[in-house]
C-alpha cells in the first residue's frame, strides 16, 4: 500500500464568494425597497387625486343645483375628505357667449396641486 500526500482541501466558500453574494443580495434588497417606495408614493398620489376629484365634483354640483348662472370671480373652499383637508379654488370666468360661464375647480392638498376639473355652466 502506498501512502501518498493528499491535499487537505476543505469544502466551503471563500471570503470573496461570500462578499460577492452579500453584495448581490444588498443590491436586490435596495431595488425592492425602491420599488416599494415608488408604489407607496403612487398609491398616495392616487388617493389624493380621487379625494380631490370628489371635492371638485361636489363644488361643481353645488353650483349646478343653485340653478342660476354663477357670479364671476374666485372662491376658496375647504373640503374635508377621509381625514384630509383639501382646498378647492373655484374660478368662474365669462365666455364669449353671455349665457355661459367657464368654471375651473382646482384642488390642492397641503399646498400642492392635485387636479383640475373644468366645465361650462349655462342659464337654466
Amino acid at each position: 500500500m502506498t501512502f501518498g500526500t493528499r491535499s487537505s482541501r476543505q469544502s466551503g466558500f471563500t471570503l470573496i464568494e461570500v462578499l460577492v453574494a452579500l453584495g448581490i443580495v444588498a443590491i436586490a434588497l435596495m431595488a425592492g425597497l425602491k420599488a416599494t417606495g415608488s408604489l407607496s408614493r403612487n398609491a398616495e398620489r392616487q388617493t389624493a387625486a380621487m379625494l380631490g376629484q370628489i371635492c371638485a365634483e361636489n363644488e361643481l354640483i353645488r353650483l349646478r343645483l343653485q340653478r342660476q348662472l354663477p357670479d364671476t370671480g374666485n372662491t376658496q373652499i375647504e373640503c374635508l375628505q377621509a381625514g384630509q383637508a383639501l382646498q378647492v379654488n373655484l374660478s368662474v370666468r365669462p365666455t364669449p357667449n353671455p349665457n355661459f360661464r367657464r368654471v375651473d375647480a382646482r384642488v390642492l392638498a397641503q399646498g400642492e396641486y392635485v387636479l383640475q376639473l373644468s366645465t361650462l355652466m349655462g342659464r337654466n
